[in-house]
């Protein structure tokens, strides 16, 4: 059974993604080895939000999902459900996909629990000889019926959030290249990583060499390398990312990951790790349009984004000195009209560019990346 250590080249993960954004060069994984045959567990879940995973799964590497199973939405689309992946299917059993080779836990709840209704679902995939990933808190590999199914059966159980982090931050100068850029957020789950994944991809089809850092379990199972970072020891979160930023200091431009926001009640400190450890040249501000309060904290109500803009680049400046240089809207709730008046509203009240990655794309991102570039070898020449 696999489990811990740094998850680089984690277990056959190909850089899948879907039109627009394919590209015409093949990884070297596309080209000459297997897919794998994955089936997406999201029962029970209620939402696009509850159900992020596998909504990523589905849209970076559609061609390794084979079915999503989920009783509530069997017998419709993966597209119908969650408004990605085309016709892939909605099953209720297992043994409607006999070619499965990879179970893949598709939810990423609040805290992380893996749902007890699911054992079932879980001991019969082993069962089956299915191997299990998983990017939960609750370890499927620390659970002894599952581990000792597994081991019977000769099935692999991965945890992508089990780490090996026992390093302080040392807070040791960064050079000016690469130019590091993180996506920060309003909340949680409002699209830190999509924006970073998007914009990755945006400036690699601009000739740039640019490295997306996944730092939650999503990124990580897509991006095939990474650090789970709000799994790791809160002593050691500054130093992994620093680690992860020495590890990558001969490519041009990294987009980090962000998680939730250093205003939220409850993971605010993961995201001041992230500030220090990687401390950016520059931060992409991420919020959804609509949204007043914290997911799931209807008494906690949202920082203005000015507010925000001030705190971080201040809290930033303690360490290393960076800005936000733009915007990325979620505005999943908003018609196209709405979303055009809200852009320009923030815009104009932040005096920062602003797009939707999705909606729009990303060379708005990307034109504010290449202007920090400019400036920051600008900078390093006088």
């Amino acid at each position: 059974m696999r489990s811990g250590g740094f998850l680089r080249g984690y277990a056959g993960v190909s850089l899948g993604r879907v039109p627009p954004y394919a590209s015409p060069h093949p990884t070297q994984r596309q080209v000459d080895k297997p897919r794998r045959q994955i089936v997406l567990l999201t029962d029970g879940a209620a939402s696009v939000v509850s159900a992020k995973t596998a909504y990523s799964l589905l849209r970076y590497l559609p061609d390794e999902v084979v079915a999503v199973l989920d009783s509530a939405q069997a017998g419709k689309t993966a597209q119908e459900f969650l408004a990605v992946g085309g016709d892939i299917p909605c099953v209720a059993t297992l043994a409607e996909v006999p070619s499965a080779d990879t179970l893949l836990v598709g939810i990423a709840p609040p805290g992380g629990k893996l749902p007890e209704a699911w054992r079932p679902i879980l001991t019969e995939a082993i069962g089956r000889g299915l191997r299990i990933v998983s990017g939960l808190h609750d370890f499927v590999s620390d659970d002894e019926q599952y581990a000792k199914a597994a081991a019977e059966a000769g099935v692999e159980l991965v945890d992508v959030r089990k780490n090996d982090e026992k390093d302080i931050g040392r807070g040791e100068p960064l050079a000016d290249t690469p130019v590091r850029v993180l996506t920060i957020g309003g909340d949680c789950s409002v699209g830190k990583m999509l924006t970073a994944y998007e914009l990755t991809v945006a400036l690699k089809d601009a000739d740039v060499d640019a490295k997306f850092i996944a730092t939650g379990q999503t990124g990580i199972m897509i991006e095939g390398d990474g650090c789970p970072i709000d799994c790791v020891v809160s002593d050691f979160v500054n130093g992994a990312v620093e680690r992860m930023m020495h590890a990558n200091a001969n490519r041009q431009v990294l987009i980090i990951e962000g998680q939730a926001s250093i205003a939220h009640p409850a993971y605010s400190a993961v995201s001041a790790g992230l500030v220090h450890g990687s401390r950016p040249h520059g931060m992409i501000l991420v919020y959804e349009a609509g949204r007043t309060h914290h997911f799931g904290l209807d008494h906690a109500p949202l920082a203005p984004l000015p507010d925000l803009v001030a705190a971080y680049e201040n809290f930033a400046g303690l360490r290393h000195p960076s800005k936000v240089i733009a915007v990325a809207m979620n505005s999943r709730r908003l018609t196209p009209e709405e979303a055009d008046a809200e852009r320009e509203r923030v815009s104009a009240e932040l005096g920062l560019p602003v797009c939707d990655p999705v909606r729009d794309g990303c060379q708005t991102l990307v034109d504010a990346v290449q202007k920090l570039r400019h400036e920051v070898e600008a900078a390093s020449h006088d």
